[in-house]
């Protein structure tokens, strides 16, 4: 490996290489991506890599990617593949005219790397620190290592999570994490059960909380996903779960439809974003 401490900077993050990993510092910049803020720091130890590859990248850049091995990163796992490119937190992009030092630490990088086969059979990588909370559509998300809270809002929550009340689950309760981007339609996070089927529709499950509107951002809900995940993984419990595209009905659509009034009336959304999600949940008919 390169001497140890050694730093490799570009846009929105430096990597600085040590004996056993690789810890990478996120920019708090505005232009940097409001995913890379909330992680703050992450040390990657090298047993969580399976390889590393430098591509040209946009606009006179190049790419420097260190591929997570499956199994090994909580984040990675909750995201099951969602996440947009310019948010992969293995990505660092440098001017082009640093590809002779980026190929150099990827050469150094991928000699550096344990030879090792397949999945991990635990998270290598560290899960992002508790207490966590954000808002939902439909109701506030708190998580602090043991439990997960759910607390509905009267202007999002269907009625069927209304009548089952606020929720509270023990990680030893749960089985996996179903994740689905907000950048998706109707994104959404559901608490998976060994012993409960989850009803096909997350709005109507009272072990999920919806997204949408600007509730659930991805910098707020990846990290809380992939959190309880991690607490759940401990508990020797089963992986993340792709999420399913939803399945809607007319009764619940004009319901959704009714809730999105009612935020419109209230000044909490813009009559452009009202005419938006309006359309896409007529567009669900």
């Amino acid at each position: 490996m390169s001497r140890m401490g050694d730093v490799l900077a570009g846009f929105h993050a430096a990597w600085e290489f040590e004996s056993d990993s690789v810890l990478i510092r996120y920019e708090r910049g505005i232009r940097t991506p409001k995913l890379f803020q909330s992680l703050g720091e992450r040390r990657i130890p090298l047993r969580a890599l399976s390889g590393v590859t430098l591509t040209p990248g946009k606009r006179g850049t190049v790419v420097l990617r260190a591929e997570p091995r499956p199994g090994a990163d909580p984040l990675m796992e909750a995201a099951a593949g969602q996440l947009k490119e310019g948010c992969d937190p293995y990505r660092l992009v440098l001017p082009a005219e640093r590809e002779t030092l980026a190929e150099y630490y990827a050469d150094e990088l991928r000699a550096a790397l344990p030879a090792q086969d397949g999945p991990a059979e635990r998270f290598l990588v560290p899960a992002p620190e508790v207490p966590l909370s954000f808002k939902a559509y439909d109701g506030k998300a708190s998580f602090d290592g043991k439990t997960v809270f759910f607390r509905w809002f009267w202007t999002g929550a269907s009625s069927a999570k209304w009548k089952a009340g606020d929720q509270s689950f023990a990680v030893s309760q749960l089985s996996g994490v179903e994740w689905r981007s907000p950048e998706v339609f109707e994104g959404h996070l559901r608490l998976l059960r060994s012993d409960v089927a989850s009803p096909a529709q997350a709005d109507q499950d009272p072990a999920a909380v919806v997204f949408g509107l600007g509730y659930g951002p991805v910098h707020e809900s990846l990290p809380f996903a992939a959190a309880v995940l991690a607490a759940v993984r401990e508990r020797g419990a089963v992986a993340a779960v792709p999420a399913a595209a939803p399945r809607r009905d007319p009764a619940d659509i004009a319901e959704r439809i009714r809730h999105l009034g009612e935020l419109h009336q209230a000044g909490l959304v813009t009559d452009e974003e009202f005419s938006m999600k309006k359309a896409e949940l007529l567009a669900e008919l």
